[in-house]
């Protein structure tokens, strides 16, 4: 790897653009005494409007937030007066104490152009908030100059160049860079003609569209009809492309100054295949299965591409690589911070939202400190020394006949990420972080043991097929089958059956069996947890942790530094691994404890960011230290710059207990991260962790329906008659007394998922169904 800026072909032009940029500075100088601020293209940029992304929505949610609140801190680290515009009040950039001025507006052009006039901003930012600031940008961008305002950072051409498909594959084409085989159409009978030219099967995009919104694959002409309907009905023009699916996604995330500096910050390869949405793959940083010279190929190919199309600041470019060949081709540009852009700056270190507001400035990256290690500059490529795997969640449960399979149209609702020292460890630790039913990789029952349901997951996947491959495994299916029916690569799938190898030797040891120490050991480097493993050999989960504490095996505190411990870095941020052999770090604060919301889903999201972030604030302006535990990387309370220390964690009673025995913690706070801290407030409180707030008795007594109504019949306050049931028979003949309709909830939930009102017996017998498979060990309540 190449450290600091590099000397281009570009560097003529390069140099031109610094003696340029030099003058403009000193005619600036000669008559101009207000000297706060930062000269632009020639112009003193002393106020900016920042675009926000609006309501959260599927594909565009807290990773918007995070890059805003982070483009607004470096704004104000120069001294620069910031007006935002976001009519979401669930999030930290409205704050008070962030943005110097906030308006709570649409973010539509009219309203932006209101603000312009009344605000007189020297410059805009329309890459921090999504599609929603890059259409703004683009409808906008012949009034801008009229208005006095420059657009900062990537230029509004290039943006529309990345965003129109036929603009982008003539770009591509001037630099002899390869694209796949496409035509643009604005009809659906133009459509048909580029089909018939390129041959099916096809891939059809929409063009200004977030999150692969109207897109899909087509391989015949109906299918293709099919969708150009759904596409035109959100975009004006559709992409006709050749579909490359089962070839290798690998992404790169990179960044570039004015000054054409230019460097690649991270390269995160797809878990999937081509073939399915990047935010609904899941993903592992670095790549684990390139080899160097691929590597090598596509970065050089990631920097010309970006000199060309001419971005100032951060963007990501995604390629599908042929895995039989050296072919590859690229799929597309994002010139804006994107749900890939916080997932890379949370796996490498690299805060990639404020260096991007900086470069947007006329800073060059050699002058840009890197705030992480605070001791190199923002001009060098981070190196890893451990891996990073995000997984989508989703909430298709919630919805009635949504397909739930996955495609090129996304449909994730928030994301986990897990950081660890080998793949297996990382990948377990992501699977629980999804959701607190799951084990890990393992056998399960989401997924029938059935070879066609087996065979029909791995070839056409839902949010379930990394069970179906677990459970393929299981029954006996080789790398190599599984690998034809999902075209995973093999390494993944290798790394995959050995956890399951690992799973048959615990399951040898019963109850009354100690488990051998190297046994445990290993299961515990490969990512298993206590809870996993007691459910493996039929004890409860303090047994093993126990068995566990006995033989001395406890994890270890490693840091993320960015330079792979290079050079000396003072980071606070950290995570905890079993495959390693002594701590980075000192624990003597005995800091309080902030536990985090966790993955986004529906019912709750970004309000309990916004919770925990003001908690840690609130806990750091009296002078306690903190310690923010979360895994959930598109959300503010997991930047580097909130807390003293940051652990990428997942909340569960094994994690929580480790970090709070390595660091004396002083106490949990559990209030501020929603549902998934109180599920497990009990058995921190009986194992004698110190909860601040509420007494954990107390929750219970407000989530045991149980406890709850004897208290309301105490105090006399009226109830609906209700019963706490765990077979059916005795639910119909409740039912029956009472009458219909009736509520059916399971006991401890979310928002009310699997919470349903139903009229008659056949409806009661379908949702018990479901709704029996959501809780095993709480009984369902029907009112």
């Amino acid at each position: 790897k190449v450290q600091g800026p590099v000397e281009f072909p570009g560097a003529e032009a390069a140099q031109a653009r610094r003696k340029q940029r030099e003058e403009w500075e000193r005619e600036l100088a000669a008559d101009d005494s207000d000297k706060s601020g930062r000269i632009v293209n020639g112009r003193r940029i002393r106020k900016v409007l920042v675009l926000g992304s609006g309501g959260l929505s599927i594909g565009q949610a807290g990773e918007f937030d995070y890059s805003g609140s982070q483009a607004i801190k470096a704004l104000k680290e120069e001294g620069i007066y910031t007006v935002l515009i976001n009519p979401n009040i669930a999030t930290i950039q409205t704050s008070k104490g962030l943005a110097d001025k906030c308006y709570f507006l649409p973010v539509t052009p009219d309203c932006v152009r209101k603000v312009i006039l009344h605000e007189r901003p020297d410059g805009i930012y329309c890459t921090f908030g999504g599609q929603t600031a890059l259409n703004i940008g683009v409808k906008l961008r012949d009034e801008f100059e009229g208005l006095g305002v420059q657009v900062l950072g990537t230029p509004i051409e290039t943006i529309m160049v990345t965003e129109d498909r036929e603009l982008f594959a003539a770009a591509m084409a001037e630099i002899n860079e390869k694209c796949a085989k496409s035509h643009a159409a604005s009809s659906i009978d133009e459509a048909v003609v580029a089909a018939n030219d390129i041959g099916y099967p096809l891939i059809i995009r929409a063009a200004y569209a977030l999150g692969g919104l109207g897109s899909g694959f087509a391989s015949n002409e109906e299918e293709l009809v099919a969708l150009c309907r759904k596409a035109f009905a959100a975009s004006p023009q559709v992409l006709v492309e050749r579909s490359m699916k089962g070839w290798k996604e690998i992404e790169y995330e990179v960044v570039r100054d004015s000054v054409d500096n230019c460097i690649t910050v991270c390269n995160m390869e797809n878990f999937d295949p081509l073939g399915i949405h990047t935010g609904d793959s899941i993903v592992v940083a670095p790549s684990q299965t390139l080899s160097d010279e691929d590597y090598q190929m596509l970065r050089t190919t990631a920097v010309n591409v970006i000199r060309h199309l001419g971005v100032v600041g951060e963007c990501n470019i995604q390629y599908a690589l042929n895995p039989h060949s050296r072919e590859y081709s690229i799929i597309e540009v994002n010139a804006r911070l994107s749900r890939s852009s916080a997932l890379a700056s949370k796996a490498t270190g690299y805060p990639l939202a404020f260096v991007a507001a900086k470069l947007g400035l006329g800073i060059p990256l050699n002058e840009i400190r890197n705030s992480v290690t605070r001791e190199t500059t923002a001009c060098f490529e981070p190196s890893l020394d451990y891996v990073v795997v995000k997984i989508p969640r989703w909430d298709l449960k919630k919805f009635d006949r949504v397909s739930k399979n996955l495609s090129s149209a996304m449909k994730s609702v928030g994301e986990v990420m897990a950081i660890g020292r080998t793949f297996e460890e990382t990948m377990q630790e992501a699977i629980r972080s999804v959701d607190t039913s799951f084990d890990g990789f393992s056998r399960n029952s989401y997924v029938a043991e059935t070879k066609e349901a087996i065979e029909e997951e791995l070839t056409k996947p839902t949010d379930l097929r990394v069970f179906a491959i677990a459970n393929a495994f299981h029954m006996g299916y080789t790398v190599e089958e599984i690998h034809l029916l999902t075209a995973i690569d093999r390494w993944f799938l290798c790394k995959l059956r050995g956890l399951v190898e690992t799973e048959r030797q615990l399951q040898a040891f019963a109850a009354d069996q100690r488990i051998p120490r190297d046994l445990l050991c290993y299961a515990k480097q490969q990512g298993f947890s206590d809870a996993g493993i007691a459910h493996f050999t039929k004890r409860n989960e303090m047994q093993v942790r126990n068995t566990r504490t006995g033989y001395g095996i406890r994890p270890f505190v490693k840091q993320i530094d960015t330079v792979a411990a290079e050079f000396p870095a003072h980071t606070n941020y950290l995570y905890i691994t079993y495959n390693a052999s002594e701590h980075d770090v000192e624990f003597v604060d005995n800091g309080v404890m902030v536990l985090g919301s966790g993955v986004y889903r529906i019912g709750s999201s970004v309000e309990f960011d916004w919770c925990a972030v003001r908690a840690i604030r609130t806990l750091r302006e009296n002078q306690f230290k903190t310690i923010m535990v979360n895994y959930n990387p598109e959300t503010v309370s997991t930047d580097y710059d909130e807390a003293d220390r940051l652990y990428f964690s997942n909340i569960t009673l094994e994690r929580i207990m480790d970090i709070y025995e390595a660091e004396s913690s002083a106490g949990v706070i559990i209030s501020m991260g929603g549902q998934a801290p109180n599920n497990i407030a009990l058995a921190l409180h009986r194992n004698k962790v110190k909860i601040f707030g509420t007494s954990p008795e107390n929750i219970d007594g407000a989530e045991n329906r149980y406890k709850f109504s004897r208290m309301l019949d105490q105090i006399g306050v009226d109830q609906p008659q209700w019963r706490e049931l765990t077979q059916y028979e005795d639910a119909e003949t409740f039912c029956d007394e009472v009458g219909y309709p009736v509520l059916v909830r399971p006991s401890y939930v979310l928002s009310g998922a699997a919470m349903n009102v139903v009229s008659t017996s056949t409806d009661l017998k379908t949702y018990l169904n479901q709704a029996a498979t959501m809780s095993r060990d709480y009984p369902v309540v029907i009112t």
